[in-house]
């Protein structure tokens, strides 16, 4: 039951993202250049797609064959490869956020102009500071040793393994949580700076006496509404990452805590919707796609039914 679980909560999030990669890269191979942005989807589809695999294999392997991953080497691979897939993820979509900011807002402050000029070179820039703070995670991983230490203590003492895994937990803790900061700061700026050019802007509308909202408005508040859907899924993501992986730390044998792998995947799934839903280009190709399949769908039940039919006046 819990495998099927798995694959129920996997394929969704896996479709959704592949159907990103592959409509960008198409019109990549089609127009023979690409935009930047269309880049960074790129780049966000592929590291969603690396992040449910992991856990999809996280989770199949805690379900069938628990004992793999006694070994520390293991853990920590494991660990690797996800914190990678996850932060990289979690970056790009922040790209997202610098994007929608500097191309939709109005300021005339110099410093925002400047950066909106070389929106780019601050974009790579951006992504550059991502991977130093990825190195310096797993420097600092290295400094601590805390999944060494777990699997080094000795646990014929219950009363000395259960405090020391409560003090590495909470570390690791802090130190996840550090890196996750940047990102929901930048984002949340980015939401807070949007709202301040719409208010801006209606200000401006009610000099000229204009009652009727105008296009620049509803594209402010359609990127509002990707920014705010972005930050509540990433706060999600953040507790059922942080209440896993304290579980784990105090309760490794325990098979309940693997339901909690499952919610990990609400983020890229439910992200991944959003983007297609707020991207004209991607919601379009979605909706032919849709269409096909149901036409398919409609053609295949008529294809039954005849197929009854003919089988039925021949017993007949």
């Amino acid at each position: 039951m819990y495998v099927i679980l798995i694959i129920a909560v996997f394929t969704p999030g896996m479709l959704g993202n592949v159907f990103i990669g592959l409509v960008n890269y198409s019109d990549w191979v089609k127009n023979k250049k690409i935009t930047f942005i269309n880049f960074i989807l790129i780049c966000l589809a592929a590291s969603r797609i690396s992040s449910v695999l992991v856990v999809f294999i996280d989770a199949i392997i805690l379900e069938l064959t628990p004992h793999v991953y006694h070994s520390y080497s293991r853990v920590k691979c494991s660990d690797i490869f996800w914190v990678i897939t996850d932060q990289l993820s979690t970056w790009l979509a922040t790209c997202l956020s610098i994007f929608y900011l500097l191309k939709i807002a109005h300021f005339s402050h110099p410093l925002f102009l400047w950066l909106k000029w070389r929106l780019r070179g601050v974009l790579v820039g951006f992504l550059l500071f991502s991977l130093f703070s990825l190195i310096v995670y797993f420097l600092l991983l290295e400094l601590l040793s805390i999944w060494g230490d777990i699997y080094v203590i000795p646990k014929s003492n219950l009363t000395l393994y259960s405090e020391t895994i409560k003090t590495l937990a909470f570390q690791k803790i802090i130190v996840f949580d550090m890196l996750y900061l940047v990102p929901f700061l930048v984002s949340l700026a980015s939401l807070l700076l949007l709202f301040l050019s719409l208010v801006k802007h209606s200000q401006n509308l009610d000099r000229i006496s204009t009652t009727s909202e105008d296009s620049r408005a509803k594209i402010h508040k359609k990127a509002m509404k990707m920014l705010l859907s972005f930050l509540v899924l990433f706060i999600i993501h953040i507790f059922c990452m942080q209440l896993s992986r304290w579980l784990f730390f105090l309760f490794p044998n325990n098979r309940s805590t693997n339901f909690l792998l499952l919610t990990l995947n609400i983020f890229p799934l439910s992200h991944t919707f959003i983007i297609i839903l707020g991207n004209s280009k991607l919601r379009q190709r979605a909706m032919r796609v849709l269409q096909h399949l149901k036409s398919q769908l409609q053609e295949l039940i008529l294809s039954l039914h005849r197929l009854s039919r003919v089988f039925t006046m021949e017993i007949a």
